[in-house]
């Protein structure tokens, strides 16, 4: 799973650098000296009826879509001041897994709780890197990974991708919190109203990872790619998820 000292930071390509400013620079900004925050999730993992790997990276993505324009969010709601400061930092996410009581526990805390084919996932408002509620702070970020028994079904070519690097090798944990950061950075990428359409209709969105030929393609595309940190599993800068929307296709 992905660790405690997690901060993939997502950019697009060199040809199209996010503007001054922006929390997906990867160079040192003022943004690094804000105090840093990260969005927890909570991937459920019964030792008897584990879900898909998949199921569960396309529910992390759809979760952390889901908090984004919740109403809490948003504006002056209860969770708008966290999410402000922590997209105002560095956009950290950090994956943990619990069953059992564990799972019980955390779902009692304030967050959203998002079901996929199997996998269930819960994301809570963002909290301090240094500030974890007791809760999370004691689930494992390593342990069991996830497998797809079944070959996963070919993506939607109509619908939003997140195109995995097939030349990584990442976590189940790693892997769930880069397809979180590839959909949210098409969701910074979308109008208002491609966002109000793809929440209307339940964030449809797959995850995929193509043929090395074809990966080469999708980063030079002008598509939002992320590229990671480097704190956790892989070198920095390596490219881990493309973001392919609708409506991004040039």
């Amino acid at each position: 799973m992905s660790s405690d000292n997690l901060s993939e930071i997502p950019s697009e390509p060199a040809a199209a650098p996010h503007p001054v400013g922006s929390p997906f620079r990867t160079e040192q900004t003022s943004r690094d000296e804000a105090r840093q925050f990260v969005l927890p999730l909570v991937v459920r993992i019964e030792k008897a009826d584990p879900p898909a790997r998949t199921d569960a990276l396309v529910t992390a993505a759809r979760a952390v879509l889901t908090l984004l324009s919740d109403d809490r969010s948003l504006g002056e709601g209860e969770w708008a001041r966290l999410v402000r400061d922590w997209q105002d930092a560095r956009i950290r996410k950090v994956v943990r897994r619990a069953r059992g009581a564990e799972w019980r526990k955390a779902s009692a805390l304030p967050g959203i709780t998002v079901t996929g084919a199997r996998a269930e996932v819960r994301v809570f408002p963002p909290v301090p890197l240094d500030g974890w509620p007791k809760e999370l702070a004691k689930l494992q970020v390593s342990g069991t990974d996830l497998e797809d028994p079944e070959a996963p079904a070919a993506p939607d070519p109509a619908g939003p991708v997140l195109w995995l690097n097939p030349e990584l090798d990442m976590s189940a944990g790693k892997a769930m919190a880069q397809a979180g950061h590839g959909a949210q950075l098409a969701w910074w990428e979308l109008s208002e109203t491609e966002r109000k359409t793809w929440r209307e209709a339940g964030f449809p969105l797959s995850v995929a990872t193509p043929d090395p030929a074809r990966w080469r393609e999708l980063t030079a595309s002008g598509l939002p790619v992320v590229r990671d940190a480097g704190f956790t599993e892989i070198a920095p800068g390596s490219c881990t998820v493309v973001a392919d929307h609708p409506a991004l296709r040039g």
